[in-house]
C-alpha cells in the first residue's frame, strides 16, 4: 500500500515539475534564458539546444544576449530563433546575437494567461488520473485480500487528500504565473 502512495506522488510531483517547465518558456514581458530551451540548433548535423553551444545572458531587464562558444555556429542560433516561434528577431553583431523583448500589449497577454489556465487544466487532468490509477490499484488489493475494506477507505482518503494538495498547488503556480504575465 506504501509503495502505492509513494509511487502516486512522485508522478505528481512529475506532472507539477512538467508545468512549471512549460510556464518556465512562456515569456511574459521579461528577458528569460528559458525561452530558448525548446529551441534547437543544428550543429554538425545533429540537434542541439542553445544554451550548449553558447553563454546566454540577461544584460537588462528585456534584453537577452547569446554569444556563442563556436563563432561559426552564430548564423545557425540565428536561423534558429528566426524560424522558432519565439516572436523575436535577433540582432546579430558579429560575435553576439542580442534578443530584445518588446513590451507585451494586453491582447497578448490575455492570450497568455489563457495558455497558462489550459497548461494548469492539463496538470490537474494528469493529477486526478493518477489518481484514478492509484485507486483502482488499491482496489485490485482489496480483491485479492491483501488489504481490508478500512484499508481501502483510508487509503482512498489519503489518495484524495494527495490529490487535492497537488491540485492546490497547480493552482498555485497558475495564479503565479498569471500575476507575472498581467504585471506591466
Amino acid at each position: 500500500m506504501k509503495e502505492v502512495f509513494e509511487k502516486a506522488e512522485s508522478k505528481m510531483k512529475k506532472a507539477i515539475g512538467h508545468l512549471q517547465e512549460e510556464y518556465a518558456a512562456i515569456r511574459a514581458g521579461r528577458a528569460n534564458p528559458a525561452v530558448l530551451d525548446r529551441i534547437m540548433v543544428n550543429y554538425y548535423d545533429t540537434p542541439t539546444p542553445i544554451n550548449q553551444l553558447a553563454a546566454v545572458a540577461v544584460t537588462e531587464a528585456r534584453v537577452l544576449t547569446i554569444q556563442p562558444w563556436d563563432a561559426s555556429v552564430l548564423r545557425g542560433i540565428e536561423k534558429a530563433i528566426q524560424t522558432s516561434d519565439l516572436g523575436v528577431n535577433p540582432q546579430n553583431d558579429g560575435k553576439i546575437i542580442r534578443l530584445v523583448f518588446p513590451p507585451l500589449n494586453e491582447e497578448r497577454r490575455r492570450e497568455l494567461v489563457k495558455e497558462t489556465s489550459k497548461l494548469a487544466e492539463e496538470a490537474k487532468v494528469a493529477v486526478r488520473s493518477i489518481r484514478r490509477d492509484a485507486i483502482e490499484k488499491l482496489k485490485d488489493m482489496k480483491k485479492k485480500s491483501e488489504i481490508t475494506e478500512d484499508d481501502l477507505k483510508q487509503a482512498e482518503k489519503k489518495t484524495q487528500d494527495l490529490t487535492d494538495k497537488y491540485v492546490k498547488n497547480a493552482d498555485a503556480c497558475a495564479a503565479d504565473k498569471e500575476k507575472e504575465i498581467l504585471e506591466i
